[in-house]
């Protein structure tokens, strides 16, 4: 696996802005997860947090609302030569999305040994004969860990209050 897509400060940079999106998820009560694509000068366009308690629905998770964004604003479905960046690493579903949107690059923070597409198992990971997704991991990876053990404390403890 590569350590870098835009260099190590670049892909710190884009993690923290990925974090701020799972900030404003953790401020609703929600799975504090963030995503931003951004295109191949690296312009971030577009974000997203996780939402699904509020919409009642697995597909509001951070991936896949900032794809759709990213999809709108360039006004195409193929997000080439984009690169998305995640607090955490992508489930099944948000994986099969960022290889069908034919994004190039994905970067994520913490691992998820619960729900994690184990991005480590390439048999699970080609959809297209042709496929180059390539992946950092572990960007920011304190930073996003602590926020979700955060959470899930918190939810914790108001359980047995």
């Amino acid at each position: 696996m590569p350590s870098t897509i835009f260099g190590t400060e670049k892909d710190a940079w884009f993690m923290q802005q990925a974090v701020k999106e799972a900030r404003k998820a953790f401020a609703k009560n929600e799975v504090p997860i963030g995503a931003i694509v951004v295109d191949s000068a690296g312009i971030i366009i577009a974000r997203g947090y996780n939402l699904v308690e509020k919409e009642h629905t697995q597909a509001a998770h951070a991936e896949m609302r900032a794809i759709e964004k990213a999809g709108k604003k360039i006004g195409d479905w193929r997000l080439n030569d984009c690169s998305i960046f995640v607090t955490l690493e992508p489930c099944a579903m948000c994986m099969g999305l960022i290889r069908l949107s034919r994004i190039k690059n994905l970067v994520y923070g913490a691992a998820s040994p619960l729900f994690g597409f184990r991005l480590d198992n390439k048999a699970n990971n080609q959809v297209y004969k042709k496929d180059a997704l390539t992946i950092v991991s572990g960007v920011a990876k304190d930073n996003t860990e602590t926020m979700l053990k955060l959470f899930f404390q918190q939810m914790r403890n108001k359980k047995g209050e």
